[in-house]
């Protein structure tokens, strides 16, 4: 919780969603404490004190959209407890389904790399860590397997992950699959769709972004070239796992900062192709 700003929404284990507005120096007859401050609907204040500070949780969600604040007192927070609590236990009951068909399945065996891919390789204008060299392998064991991939690719900002998924979408496109990137932000989406569309731009390759940025009648075209497999690389936020989404033969799925989506998020993707191979 060390790295809460003021601003920031937090959810408190007993009152819900709030938002963090920073420390408090209170004091307490003659002794003085640090105190979390949190603001709820209507204005009213909660002060956490630092030693209870792990009832409270940064608020992750899904998108760029800003939680509606709890009411402390009320009875919303109750709800969407017990109502969390069902879907939970309806998603388990999903999940052990899924993951007993992806135990007896075999995925899809991408070939071996070829020159193509040693020449899309080779014009990396770096020159590669070797921690770079040894996830590209990994990975592409991995993808040469009949095994479903599950993969956490883990990095510093700055160390070049962008570079390895980009040369396991180049092989997984040299079979004639699909790949689709989901950022959790609009930004960060942008950001993915410049790099990559800049990285491939020699070879014969589609990239289109799906995100709040596209206007609705670009979209609705994107997505008949998507299902039509005209697209090659589908960049987009959590806009790529609606129902209207579809792929013509999705072989590879690149979650970027994994640790901001719901498992129902990443449950959907792994619906949309059966068996399937990802990277994050």
């Amino acid at each position: 919780m060390i790295d809460l700003k003021p601003g920031d929404y937090v959810v408190h284990a007993e009152h819900g969603v709030a938002q963090y507005l920073g420390l408090r120096e209170i004091a307490q007859g003659e002794a003085q404490g640090d105190y979390m401050l949190l603001e709820y609907a209507a204005g009213a204040k909660l002060y956490v004190p630092l030693t209870r500070m792990d009832l409270v949780q940064r608020w992750r969600g899904g998108g760029d959209a800003k939680p509606a604040l709890d009411r402390m007192g009320g009875v919303t927070w109750s709800r969407t407890k017990t109502r969390i609590k069902a879907k939970m236990r309806d998603m388990a009951d999903e999940l052990l389904k899924l993951y007993a068909a992806r135990k007896m399945a075999e995925g899809f065996r991408f070939s071996a790399d070829s020159n193509w891919q040693r020449e899309f390789e080779d014009a990396f204008e770096f020159t590669e860590t070797r921690d770079q060299i040894t996830a590209t392998r990994e990975i592409k064991r991995d993808m040469e397997s009949l095994q479903p991939m599950d993969r956490l690719l883990c990095g510093d900002v700055g160390f070049g992950k962008t570079e390895v998924v980009m040369r396991a979408t180049f092989k997984a496109l040299g079979d004639g699959k699909q790949v689709a990137v989901l950022a959790p932000t609009t930004v960060l989406a942008f950001q993915h769709f410049e790099t990559f569309k800049r990285r491939f731009q020699p070879f014969p390759v589609r990239t289109e972004m799906f995100s709040r940025f596209r206007t609705p009648k670009e979209l609705k075209a994107s997505l008949a070239d998507l299902a039509e497999g005209k697209v090659d690389i589908a960049i987009g936020t959590h806009r790529l796992l609606s129902k209207d989404v579809e792929f013509r033969d999705l072989g590879l799925v690149i979650v970027d900062e994994e640790q901001r989506f719901g498992v129902k998020h990443k449950e959907r993707l792994k619906h949309l192709k059966r068996p399937w191979t990802w990277s994050a």
